[in-house]
């Protein structure tokens, strides 16, 4: 009797510690926070334990032409507990084009910029995307950021990308409508299947039915795509220096621009580029979708806005968003611009989406800290009222600092901000002024076009007759400019057509070689004097007639330091944005009504404080 009950206390020993352990390991697996935001679960993080699968979404849509609903391939990575413990997770999501691999860059594959404005450049070549293969893991991105911490990722190819069916369109409702099918399935309102032709189906049977989604550039516009059909379950979304509007990514007020780094590059360029899907569908979705859709609306002639880039223009769409926004971008990209998220975070905003926005000094890229991230992440996927709402809505790098380290502002642009109208005053070919004072003396300049000068030397040039630069006084305090300058050009031209190019610079310029990003080009911004009416509409130029042609630059915060100028240069054409007309078009500017509205922290004070005692 002793004995068994020895051996019977010594397995109800064993048996608790069993259950504590259990318990303990439970416990351990469950999303835990701290300062409101999600924590590293040591349970969730190793990758061999790591589950993952691939499957296939069944879309509303068939732009292959074969007759069969498009399916969009899926790959998922989340912890064993999904399965071992029934633990549901929200999800983070990034789809892209890109996943397959990309055509190759060989010369022809760009249009020719080197022609007549009007004119129709040579025809280009089309090449092929090799497929990289079958994977069943599409990316390991943003996997080992986000499954320690709670979550499960999932990512997709874009429509005619990848195993993805159907065919790519640049900004089409497809491009739309497929990130909406795969949130549809995570939250149990399609099936999935294992297959791409087959009937078995799969379920998310480990979803909470949250998601969210980021990524960046391309990837960045998917998020925001899936957000504008306002599906039920995506929560949050954080794009990252997104494309917003394909026309304001090929075109600038009426006029044909490249993205900077890819002259030449136009939306069927970047359609021949990401088509890696089925091989034995390309030959239906070039005819049908780049040869005949984009070819008869993509319109390199004129540059105008039509309904072709309507389409394609996701300001457009923004009635169903409801999807909580974090937006980031750089003040210095002048591949996908900085208007692209301004004018998608304003919209939003005015909409009563809860929106923050993030901003940087740099270039192409960058997300926000890891701790904005999480927070809203956390706030939306988790439902943690971690108070994210009521944070500071716009966070900007300052010029010297990291950008971990953005500084709070209560909205961009900054609301001490207002517009200083400043005025020129002759001076060319050397450098005229710019101030607070207009000109009573009705007074013309003018310039010569040349492409093969580049801004960035005509900037820096003493005399030059091919651009026009007035700058201000030295400032003695520094200037701190926050949103969208718009200028207006009062010109007339000795051609039909002419380029139009803006820069505002800070000057001296600095040939250093730790200078940084933000020491010269302030900001920048292009138009067709063409549609000096409306961008929908081009009317030739008659020589010698004055037009005033009113447009944004950029939007910006920068804080220009003392020691510096403003200069604000005028030129025709940019060669490393516009198309290359022969030199020789004359630019002629009316001063008295030609102006800048440069948007400045305490306003006109605040800048005649800044050039007193010059």
């Amino acid at each position: 009797m002793i004995k068994s009950s020895k051996l019977a206390i010594l397995w109800s020993i064993l048996l608790i510690s069993l259950l504590s352990v259990n318990a303990q390991t439970t416990e351990k697996s469950i999303p835990f926070f701290k300062n409101g935001e999600a924590q590293i679960v040591s349970a969730l993080e190793d990758p061999e334990k790591w589950i993952r699968h691939d499957l296939w979404v069944e879309t509303e849509f068939d732009t292959d032409g074969d007759g069969k609903l498009d399916r969009m391939h899926v790959a998922v990575t989340r912890p064993y507990q999904t399965d071992t413990e029934g633990l549901k997770l929200p999800i983070i999501y990034i789809s892209s084009p890109y996943f397959a691999g990309v055509a190759q860059d060989v010369e022809g594959v760009f249009w020719d910029v080197r022609h007549e404005l009007g004119q129709a450049g040579k025809e280009r070549i089309h090449p092929e995307v090799v497929r990289t293969g079958e994977r069943p893991i599409i990316s390991n991105s943003h996997i080992e950021t986000w499954v320690p911490r709670g979550y499960i990722v999932v990512h997709s190819s874009s429509p005619g990308t990848g195993l993805s069916q159907g065919s790519p369109t640049v900004g089409g409702d497809n491009e739309s409508l497929a990130p909406k099918a795969v949130v549809d399935w995570l939250c149990g309102r399609v099936p999935g299947y294992l297959s791409p032709d087959g009937t078995e189906k799969v379920k998310a049977f480990w979803s909470t039915g949250k998601v969210g989604m980021t990524g960046t550039s391309y990837n960045g516009t998917i998020p925001l795509a899936a957000a504008t059909t306002g599906v039920e379950g995506l929560e949050a979304i954080i794009p990252i220096a997104p494309n917003t509007s394909y026309y304001h990514y090929y075109r600038s007020n009426g006029l044909v621009r490249s993205p900077g780094g890819y002259l030449g590059e136009d939306i069927d360029v970047l359609y021949d580029y990401i088509h890696s899907g089925d091989e034995s569908k390309r030959a239906y979705n070039n005819a049908t979708v780049r040869d005949e859709e984009m070819k008869n609306g993509m319109d390199r002639i004129t540059g105008d806005y039509n309904d072709f880039w309507a389409r394609r223009d996701y300001l457009n769409d923004m009635e169903p968003m409801k999807a909580a926004l974090l937006m980031s971008h750089g003040f210095n990209d002048w591949n996908v611009m900085p208007e692209h998220s301004y004018r998608i975070y304003k919209a939003a905003k005015d909409k009563g989406v809860p929106s923050q926005i993030f901003y940087h000094q740099n270039g192409h890229g960058g997300p926000p800290p890891m701790k904005l991230m999480n927070r809203w992440f956390t706030r939306y996927l988790h439902g943690i009222e971690n108070g994210v709402e009521n944070d500071p809505r716009a966070w900007i790098v300052r010029e010297n600092d990291e950008r971990e380290n953005p500084t709070p502002y209560k909205e961009y642009p900054n609301p001490e901000a207002s517009n200083v109208p400043l005025y020129l005053n002759p001076g060319a070919p050397e450098k005229g002024t710019l101030g607070l004072v207009k000109s009573k003396n009705s007074t013309t300049e003018k310039l010569i076009d040349n492409y093969s000068f580049s801004g960035t030397s005509l900037a820096q040039a003493e005399i030059t007759n091919h651009r026009l630069m007035y700058v201000t006084p030295t400032l003695s305090k520094a200037v701190h400019i926050s949103g969208t300058a718009k200028i207006t050009v009062k010109m007339s031209s000795n051609k039909p057509a002419a380029n139009l190019s803006v820069w505002l610079v800070s000057l001296p310029w600095s040939k250093a070689r730790n200078r940084k990003i933000t020491d010269n080009i302030i900001t920048r911004g292009w138009a067709d004097p063409q549609n000096h009416r409306s961008i929908t509409k081009s009317e030739p130029l008659e020589a010698g007639k004055f037009y005033e042609v009113t447009f944004n630059l950029m939007p910006d915060d920068q804080i220009i330091p003392i020691g510096q100028q403003i200069g604000l240069m005028i030129f025709s054409s940019d060669k490393e944005f516009t198309l290359w007309p022969a030199p020789g078009t004359e630019l002629t500017i009316d001063l008295a009504t030609t102006m800048i509205n440069l948007p400045i922290v305490g306003g006109v004070k605040a800048f005649s404080n800044a050039i007193k005692g010059n």
